[in-house]
């Protein structure tokens, strides 16, 4: 149930340079690279419309047994499980039995009264103020314990909202858990038993549900994490605590059903799926992110719950569907996904490896030196020193950056690009952090 953007110097997604346009060897060469070093183990899809271009699974489903992951491998999704959780509250809409615009309130009506101008479309869109519960100091200590919604609802519903509802985008699960609420009371079922009827089963999607402990579920892969020894098996999580914010585990195979199902029309009405896939704020719209960059849009969501790290992404104008799942808790499954996208529309992706360094002399650098600034409290000074160009985020060591071309360095410790932007009079002003697939500017101060 991760958050869905944050911001880091680590290890990055490439951006797109000229390569092979949708070559199935150069996106196993891509997700190799990482399996091979020990930082993915999961199944990877990508497909056009219906037709598949890539299907295949890297390390093990289960490694006591080394059970080959493969697509018909079931992963949990986490926070990936938040669209489920969109469609189906527009499914409830488009039958009338809800409003996005009303308040929580009225369907939840022992709602505390901080949260009298909270609406379901607030939940939907992390606008709503109400705290995030995962991110409170106890979490760790009581995610292992059975919840039910009245306490998982309890944990957060006295505390005061961080903003007012509709005001800003603040990444919180407990609006998912609340929704979860919602689509029990009105449809008169469990969220389970409601996603698998109404989503899961028209669509075809059998390999698809709400993940619990005590069932026998074929076919369902182990969750790990990384140590320094090597993976080691995942913290315990109770099932009944993700709800609708993650508790749901599918296949990069029936996830492709998904993506042709819903944006092909089968689930929700013109307007509910125009709604859905609208941002609100911060590029996040009905349990999904939305990225329009370059002449390109991404809808994208990302999950990460103890063992398993997701990604699902589609570009609507060329559909082109991405699946990532992997069960070992790492960044690389939303880097893989950025850099499958990218081959997928005919781009390249350079592996650290096949970088080339160029030269640049060093009276030359001495343009690059001065304080970018990310955010507010997050800023990156590059300088020379002994010939070199060094960079320092807020916070970390001090790195060599290669020059690759003019205005674009790298870095070999992670893969990372940093691209200097100059005004029409050629002055350094600011730089262009290439980042988990994200290329987020900064200016010089």
């Amino acid at each position: 149930m991760r958050r869905y953007a944050a911001i880091a110097l680590a290890a990055i997604a490439l951006t797109p340079l000229p390569a092979l346009a949708q070559d199935p060897a150069r996106m196993d060469a891509v997700v190799r690279d990482e399996a091979d070093k020990g930082a993915f183990m999961g199944a990877v899809l990508v497909a056009r419309d219906d037709v598949v271009l890539f299907d295949k699974g890297y390390g093990s489903a289960n490694l006591e047994w080394k059970i080959a992951n493969d697509g018909a491998t079931k992963f949990r999704l986490g926070s990936v499980t938040k669209q489920f959780t969109g469609v189906a509250i527009l499914l409830l809409q488009d039958r009338g039995k809800l409003t996005l615009d009303a308040p929580v309130k009225t369907y939840l009506t022992d709602a505390p009264a901080a949260w009298d101008k909270v609406t379901v479309r607030h939940l939907l869109t992390h606008s709503s103020g109400i705290p995030n519960f995962t991110g409170f100091p106890d979490y760790g200590a009581t995610k292992t314990l059975p919840a039910t919604h009245a306490s998982l609802i309890a944990r957060f519903r006295d505390k005061p909202l961080d903003f007012a509802p509709g005001e800003k985008f603040s990444y919180s699960n407990s609006g998912y858990v609340l929704l979860s609420a919602i689509v029990e009371k009105l449809s008169g079922q469990s969220y389970a038993a409601f996603v698998a009827e109404n989503l899961f089963k028209p669509l075809g999607m059998a390999d698809t549900g709400y993940d619990t402990h005590a069932m026998i579920l074929p076919r369902r892969a182990s969750g790990y994490s990384p140590s320094k020894d090597g993976p080691i098996n995942a913290d315990y999580v109770s099932m009944t605590i993700p709800q609708g914010a993650g508790a749901l585990y599918s296949t990069t195979r029936d996830l492709l059903k998904w993506q042709r199902g819903l944006y092909g029309g089968k689930l929700l009405k013109p307007a509910s799926l125009t709604a859905f896939r609208t941002p609100y704020k911060d590029g996040y719209a009905l349990g999904i992110g939305v990225l329009s960059a370059g002449g390109v849009t991404t809808i994208e969501h990302g999950g990460g719950i103890e063992g398993f790290n997701t990604s699902l992404a589609y570009d609507p104008d060329r559909k082109i569907t991405v699946v990532v799942l992997g069960n070992l808790n790492g960044p690389a499954p939303g880097k893989l996904s950025t850099s499958l996208m990218t081959l997928a529309r005919g781009g390249a992706v350079v592996l650290p490896g096949e970088r080339q360094t160029a030269t640049v002399a060093p009276d030359q650098l001495a343009q690059y030196e001065g304080v970018y600034e990310l955010t507010p409290t997050f800023a990156i000074t590059m300088r020379v020193k002994d010939g070199k160009l060094m960079t320092q985020a807020t916070g970390q060591q001090e790195f060599e950056l290669f020059p690759e071309s003019k205005d674009r360095f790298f870095l070999k410790v992670v893969d990372a690009q940093v691209e200097f932007t100059r005004d029409a009079n050629g002055k350094v002003t600011g730089i262009i952090l290439h980042q988990g697939g994200r290329a987020t500017p900064a200016p010089k101060k």
